[in-house]
């Protein structure tokens, strides 16, 4: 009897596979959330670009991108300048630096043309092919001519021409114009490093307000 109420204690102390309660499944970790990526605004051109002389953050497109910051807008900006780049080196390279899509497009290209007195009908072009090339790899992007102009070094004929290019450009392509990229800078020798050519940091602080007066409204 005593065998038979122990064989009854232990069935009872056994779950029955069908009663048996299954352990929580084991939870999923999170999904990352989703990066929204910044749209890019590009800032192409040469050594005035670049920041020739500079720290990179005293460089006028580091001192728009603070401005942006501060006015609370979202973009990535990004400096794609290259110290001694013409319009035909900037025609060869606009392809590679569009790898990925731009939403604003800043061409600063040409000075060093005018100042090597290059033909002027050749940096027509080759400006127009850059401006082509942005409008194909991506569309919606918004582009920004910044004007330049050039000491009549070479003759008033010349540096009247080259001046005329962009507004040219500008009206064809229905571009928004910075006229001169170094109005109140250029040949202030107070604002610009001793080669003449490209600005001090106070000098970047006064291209980088000219600048913002036109992208303000654009971005």
């Amino acid at each position: 009897m005593r065998k038979f109420l122990l064989l009854l204690l232990l069935a009872a102390c056994q779950s029955s596979p069908e009663t048996a309660t299954a352990p929580p499944p084991a939870a999923r970790p999170a999904a990352p959330a989703a990066t929204i990526a910044k749209p890019r605004l590009l800032f192409f051109g040469n050594s005035l670009t670049a920041g020739y002389g500079v720290e990179p953050e005293e460089a006028f497109p580091a001192l728009v991108g603070q401005k942006i910051d501060s006015a609370g807008l979202k973009y990535e900006v990004i400096n794609a300048g290259l110290s001694g780049e013409t319009t035909a080196g900037g025609r060869s390279r606009v392809g590679w630096v569009l790898r990925k899509p731009v939403a604003v497009f800043v061409l600063e290209l040409g000075g060093n043309d005018g100042l090597r007195g290059l033909p002027l009908t050749a940096t027509r072009v080759n400006l127009q092919a850059i401006i082509d090339t942005v409008r194909q790899r991506s569309p919606q992007a918004k582009i920004v001519l910044a004007g330049m102009q050039i000491p009549p070094n070479l003759g008033q004929s010349y540096a009247r021409d080259f001046q005329k290019i962009y507004p040219e450009l500008a009206a064809k392509n229905h571009l928004p114009l910075i006229p001169f990229l170094l109005v109140g800078v250029g040949g202030d020798a107070q604002l610009n490093q001793r080669d003449g050519i490209h600005p001090t940091p106070a000098g970047h602080r006064l291209v980088a307000r000219t600048v913002w007066n036109t992208l303000q409204g654009i971005l």
